[in-house]
């Protein structure tokens, strides 16, 4: 296989997808995606976003994976851009309207990726160890479900270099925690530790160790592949889009959402596998074609 190629295993088995910054498994519906630079900290660079990429495109076509979890190696999650490519790769030009103007389309296309964590068919859990920082922070606020280990820390590290974070952080985080609270993070570059991020709901539970926290992700990434693929998702398009919009047409929106996907067959098999104590039988999400890949 070559570096970014995604291979899926049958549901008992176990298949690793070799890249420069992740590695990738997918067994028994749990895709498991990795960050793999602990010797630089898991920084974002352009191969992180490239890779980030096609891996969530994919997974979100291929339909077999029920849920995505991420987790990182190492003494921390990540800790953020890598800021040495904003003297490398990428130019960053403010001597003029067209530079600039080019800096708004090379976020849009940034934020473009950590969007497909919002928007991928299956819930996202992140198992975050150690600094969760600058754009970690913007990643890990695009997934459903954190969970972290006691010595985790979130940092809105852009203001300490002088900038304004742009990839989602600031446009998330009000929405999981208070307002006052982002503001004093996105103005001080404070860390916010695992303890206060627990309090204010940030993160859904808090591990001793890093092998806890992964144990734990995986419990409820299981729990979450138990249930019928197309519950999950309408239930993830339902939460969402109630949070951007009124519950009157949220409501709406839940009503034509039900319609669609109403499954009689999946809920006589929920029920009676709850009441034979097994696992139940679902059919999985149908897998996406895309006009750009069809013909020749």
């Amino acid at each position: 296989m070559h570096a970014g190629h995604l291979h899926y295993s049958s549901p008992m088995n176990t298949a690793t997808t070799p890249m420069s910054c992740f590695t990738l498994t997918v067994s028994d519906h749990i895709a498991h995606l990795v960050l793999n630079r602990p010797e630089a900290m898991n920084t974002m660079h352009p191969t992180f976003w490239r890779e980030l990429d096609e891996v969530l495109t994919r997974l979100h076509h291929r339909g077999e994976a029920r849920v995505l979890l991420i987790s990182s190696t190492g003494k921390h999650f990540s800790a953020g851009m890598a800021l040495e490519t904003f003297g490398g790769e990428i130019a960053m030009d403010d001597q003029s309207p067209e530079g600039r103007a080019a800096i708004f389309d090379m976020l849009a296309d940034m934020q473009a990726t950590f969007t497909k964590l919002e928007s991928l068919r299956v819930p996202v859990i992140a198992a975050i160890q150690g600094g969760c920082i600058g754009g970690a922070v913007d990643m890990v606020t695009a997934c459903c479900l954190r969970y972290a280990t006691a010595d985790a820390f979130f940092c809105i590290q852009e203001i300490n270099i002088g900038m304004v974070a742009d990839v989602g952080t600031l446009q998330r985080l009000p929405k999981l925690i208070p307002l006052a609270v982002v503001k004093e993070l996105a103005y001080t570059g404070r860390r916010l530790g695992a303890a206060q991020a627990l309090g204010y709901g940030l993160v859904n539970q808090v591990f001793d160790t890093p092998e806890a926290l992964l144990a734990g992700a995986l419990q409820c990434a299981k729990e979450i592949a138990a249930k019928p693929p197309v519950a999950i998702w309408g239930t993830k398009q339902a939460i969402h889009y109630a949070r951007d919009h009124s519950v009157d047409d949220a409501l709406k929106q839940m009503g034509w959402l039900q319609g669609a996907i109403w499954s009689n067959t999946h809920v006589r098999e929920a029920v009676t596998a709850m009441k034979e104590k097994r696992s139940g039988h679902f059919t999985p999400l149908s897998p996406l074609q895309s006009f750009r890949e069809l013909g020749s």
